[in-house]
């Protein structure tokens, strides 16, 4: 008998996480409980910081800051670099090694929940004074994420929103309004074209990562708000496939051949020169196209809004700061997350990496204001005004299934060579059954 390949990856995930739970036993002390200790609140305390490299310099300053105020509590700062971070806590929870403090984005979240290595937060947020001060959208992420009911396993401190770019010198020049609404989007794309010229009126992300933005744009069209109806998903609804048709109907109509392998990189790089009308990525690339464009020359706001007047998105990953169990010195680690996600350092941190803040008070502040596209991003997260799709983060296939077993199927969905509902039904079949497993083990 042939078994599917999910079903192996699964099987494989199994003995891997059990592996890792006998190790992690074994490598924790005598009592091989990993639990760690609460400690004196005082001495040296480890950080791993999940994007070493691009956030060095701000996290240096937010530690100097904390040392000046608790001056009997040191900080070990060790950079991980983004791409490595994942595997680096894998090896550390089966052989030892773990820091007291972590950055940990929902992405990665439920594996390591799964594995018992974090400690869950909600006494400690509700005895500090962060309560009431954490955006309530990213504190749903991070508990959706984790896959364990109500339980937070990591303190939000931003999220990275997608947007969508659009050059406003193009749009003026053809009496085009901005890319408000989804009918508003097709007709720019539409108009924006001239193959001849090779101007285009969109580019789409065909090559890696391309789900998550084609889920934000069937989400976004057909108004749904919820990615599970009962024990089933709701990515192959007739409203979804739809949507999918007519986005996927954009692929060298409107949008350059080359899109159909195009990662992030490329996509950006493609749009920043200058002739591409509109751009779905996030905020991440704002510094990339001032760069290019300068300014004057481009706008971005959240996705456009759907015939019921209502704006929907797929969820972003939340970054956030976990606090391992096997610390010895709970008490400082907490401290050092504490003040991190406070009102000055969570400004601090999320103006310097042009991200939103997790922290309430720190969305209000000035610099948020200053970019249309930032503003727009966190009142979109921060207001109620959007209606957040939770993707399933929390399934241990979901990495799988979103990305390396259909991602190339997506592309033959841009090339006509697979419908959008056999697309959607495939993916949905499987998510379904990672979903079924996943609750047999005991969860949700």
């Amino acid at each position: 008998m042939k078994i599917p390949k999910t079903r192996r990856r699964r099987a494989a995930a199994v003995v891997s996480v059990t592996a890792a739970l006998a190790l992690t036993a074994t490598a924790c002390g005598d009592d091989g409980s990993g639990s760690g200790t609460e400690g004196s609140g005082k001495g040296e305390i480890t950080f791993w910081d999940n994007n070493g490299g691009p956030r060095t310099a701000i996290w240096t300053e937010i530690i100097k800051d904390f040392e000046k105020k608790n001056p009997d509590i040191k900080v070990k700062y060790v950079p991980i670099p983004i791409a490595d971070v994942q595997s680096k806590y894998d090896t550390a929870i089966s052989g030892g090694g773990l820091p007291d403090v972590g950055g940990v984005g929902t992405a990665y979240l439920a594996g390591m929940v799964s594995q018992d290595a974090l400690e869950p937060l909600d006494k400690r947020i509700k005895d500090s004074a962060l309560k009431g001060r954490l955006v309530e959208s990213m504190v749903k992420s991070v508990r959706s994420a984790a896959g364990r009911g109500d339980e937070v396993y990591s303190v939000p401190t931003s999220a990275n929103n997608g947007v969508l770019w659009y050059r406003t010198d193009l749009f003026k020049q053809a009496g085009l309004e901005p890319p408000s609404t989804w009918d508003k989007f097709y007709a720019a794309a539409d108009k924006l074209t001239d193959a001849k010229k090779n101007k285009f009126g969109y580019t789409i992300r065909g090559g890696a990562g391309s789900i998550a933005q084609a889920l934000d744009a069937l989400y976004g069209q057909s108004g749904i708000t919820e990615f599970w109806k009962g024990d089933r998903t709701t990515l192959n609804d007739p409203k979804n496939v739809t949507a999918l048709e007519k986005y996927a109907a954009l692929y060298k109509k409107t949008t350059p051949a080359a899109d159909v392998n195009n990662d992030f990189t490329k996509m950006v790089a493609q749009w920043d020169t200058g002739t591409i009308g509109m751009l779905n990525h996030n905020l991440g690339s704002f510094q990339d196209h001032v760069k290019a464009l300068g300014e004057e020359k481009f706008a971005g706001i959240p996705a456009p809004v759907g015939d019921g007047g209502t704006r929907v998105q797929v969820s972003n990953p939340v970054d956030g700061l976990g606090l391992f169990k096997s610390s010895k010195n709970k008490t400082a680690a907490w401290k050092f997350i504490e003040f991190a996600a406070a009102h000055a350092s969570n400004s601090k941190w999320n103006e310097s990496a042009g991200a939103i803040p997790a922290n309430t008070e720190a969305a209000k502040d000035p610099w948020i204001g200053e970019t249309e596209s930032t503003s727009l991003a966190a009142k979109t997260l921060t207001d109620g005004s959007t209606k957040i799709v939770e993707l399933p983060y929390y399934l241990p296939d979901w990495n799988n299934i979103s990305k390396a077993d259909n991602e190339p199927e997506f592309q033959k969905v841009l090339l006509g060579k697979v419908t959008a509902k056999a697309f959607l039904d495939k993916m949905a079949d499987e998510l379904n059954a990672a979903n079924k497993e996943w609750k047999e083990r005991g969860n949700g």
